[in-house]
């Protein structure tokens, strides 16, 4: 398995950090140097060795960046980490920037009055982004200069070593298909297209097309690597051969090992149309490749489009995760409020989750904040921030499992004690929107943003909203965050049948609560009803999750007759699946916890 380092910068360290970081940007000629959120791979999650700006600065958060000037350093954050970053950074060295509102070529402009020479990493940035930035600053003055060697690592005297776990592979009865035929079925994309290879950057991407996986990133069951995908087929897979000593014969003749050092000198070598994924590539594979053609990684859609094995599989694993979820609640409600704190509970939930021999690993970090740390949309609780669980607090837990056959995710508040009437008012609004977009029909076609306002609508009614997306695409036993599908207001992906993603309203009131609540849900094609009328081809979601919802946060006269009648068909439902697996305690508590109301 992973080892886990522990690299984040307290807020001692932080400032002498930033200050070598300095005379190194000052040796280089440089103004400034970007340190993003990211390894070479582009992808959301990074093993330690790569966790550059929680090095840095000490945010964990899984997206951001900061840019270090000689006299001061922006922390780019978006709305779901705006109150985290205030708790970790040195705010006395650091500055939080709200980002995308604020991006990185206006803060620049805003910086410099001319000429300025800002570097960054051509591994860690995207060919997107480094285009983005030069067109905003074009005419400014300010250039962004590729380094080579990254500053960072310079000063990082005790950088953990790269991961070298060794994969293994994904069996068919839980991928549903052969990765000769996926190997197949995409290379005939490339050629319709004209395309002679196409790069592919992201570990997860490649997981999926190889039905490997692996353990060099924490929570997430993938190998750091890069392929090359033919246009007959073949894969160049980028990786150290002792990564691949588990595989046997699995990936047979047509997919060869090449070093990663050999990446580059590769990928320049290549004849032909070369597709690329603008998003993900890094700036320095782009600026190596002779006839590159910017598009999205040719396995994101087919891997978001579950295959019918992988949503059985799925299905079935939250099931089995609804169990240890529902002993939890169950036990948890037989504590007396002051008794417990945060980590005694993600301690609880990790030993139940562990009862599944097929559960390999948990898909996240437990999230469990009672009181004001619920607010913090993605705490993560420590022995410093460890909070006691007190009578009146909410406690949002977001947790998950990597299964063999799925990937889980949830979202439950719950009451500690006697909770007051604000709290639950707001989560009933934040129910009704769990419960709308559940109910949602809508015409094929359309994207996540066209349709995420339907579980903000009861918040927006009364003044409220949320700084997170509705919902992210989820993998099956792969990543947690998985696209290119969202519920958000930028997401122009069209939704498709067998799409899996999190349905997860929530409102967060900073210092005193939080609240979110969160089913995984898979888009289907809508039956028309015998003689019906068939207007136009219509999709729908249905519900992977079912655990129960706290009815003691429920204001019933707040939702309407069929609201209710969604609640109670869903609790019946619960109860039908779930009753049986459960022990005779936790049998009681599902039966008064999925009452009708």
């Amino acid at each position: 398995m992973f080892q886990t380092f522990d690299v984040t910068a307290r807020p001692d360290q932080g400032p002498p950090r930033l200050a070598a970081l300095r005379e190194e940007m000052e040796a280089e000629g440089l103004d400034g140097f970007i340190v993003p959120r990211a390894d070479a791979h582009q992808g959301e999650y990074v093993a330690a060795r790569d966790a550059r700006l929680a090095w840095l600065t000490g945010f964990t958060g899984s997206a951001g960046f900061c840019v270090a000037l000689a006299e001061k350093a922006g922390v780019f954050i978006d709305g779901r980490y705006r109150t985290q970053v205030k708790a970790q950074v040195d705010l006395d060295h650091f500055t939080p920037v709200p980002w995308p509102e604020t991006t990185l070529a206006d803060w620049l402009k805003d910086q410099f009055d001319g000429a300025a020479r800002i570097g960054f990493d051509p591994w860690l940035m995207s060919q997107s982004q480094v285009a983005q930035a030069r067109d905003a600053l074009d005419g400014s003055g300010i250039e962004l200069v590729p380094v080579a060697d990254n500053l960072v690592d310079r000063i990082w005297e005790d950088q953990p070593a790269p991961p070298m776990e060794p994969a293994k592979v994904h069996p068919l009865e839980f991928a549903g298909e052969a990765h000769e035929d996926k190997r197949v079925r995409l290379a005939q994309d490339l050629r319709q297209q004209g395309l002679a290879a196409a790069v592919i950057t992201l570990p997860d991407s490649i997981m999926w097309l190889l039905n490997i996986r692996g353990a060099d990133v924490e929570r997430n069951p993938v190998m750091q690597c890069f392929a090359i995908l033919h246009a007959d087929g073949r894969v160049d897979l980028f990786t150290h051969p002792e990564k691949l000593t588990d595989l046997g014969d699995h990936l047979g003749d047509a997919v060869q090992q090449a070093e990663p050092d050999a990446l580059e000198e590769t990928v320049r070598a290549l004849k032909g149309r070369v597709l690329l994924a603008s998003e993900t590539v890094p700036y320095a594979l782009f600026e190596a490749c002779a006839e590159p053609v910017l598009g999205r990684d040719p396995c994101a859609l087919p891997k978001a489009r579950k295959n019918p094995v992988e949503i059985a599989g799925t299905a079935e694993a939250h099931l089995r995760d609804a169990v240890a979820m529902i002993e939890l609640l169950a036990w948890l409600d037989d504590q007396t409020p002051g008794s417990l704190t945060e980590i005694s509970v993600v301690k609880k939930l990790e030993e139940l989750r562990r009862k599944d021999n097929a559960l390999q690993d948990i898909s996240f970090d437990t999230i469990s904040g009672t009181g004001p740390n619920g607010a913090i949309m993605h705490y993560r609780v420590t022995e410093e921030t460890d909070s006691v669980l007190e009578n009146g607090h909410l406690l949002v837990l977001d947790s998950g499992g990597q299964y063999l056959d799925g990937t889980t995710d949830i979202t439950r508040t719950i009451a500690i004690g006697d909770v007051g009437d604000e709290e639950k008012a707001c989560y009933t609004r934040v129910l009704q929107g769990m419960i709308a977009m559940s109910r949602l029909i809508w015409p094929k076609g359309l994207a996540g943003r066209d349709i995420e306002m339907a579980g903000r609508m009861p918040l927006w009614l009364a003044h409220q909203d949320f700084d997170h997306g509705l919902g992210h695409g989820v993998g099956t036993y792969l990543n947690v965050h998985e696209g290119p599908q969202r519920l958000s207001r930028v997401s122009q992906v069209p939704l498709e049948p067998g799409m899996i993603l999190s349905n997860e309203p929530g409102y967060y009131r900073e210092g005193a609560f939080g609240i979110r609540l969160e089913n995984l849900i898979v888009v289907e094609e809508v039956e028309v009803p015998m003689g019906g009328d068939a207007h136009r081809p219509m999709l729908s979601w249905r519900t992977l999750t079912f655990v129960p919802l706290d009815r003691r946060l429920i204001l019933p006269d707040m939702m309407s007759r069929e609201e209710l009648a969604w609640l109670n068909r869903y609790h019946a439902e619960v109860r039908e699946k779930l009753h049986s697996r459960l022990g005779k305690a936790a049998q009681m508590w599902l039966d008064a916890a999925s009452a009708p109301i």
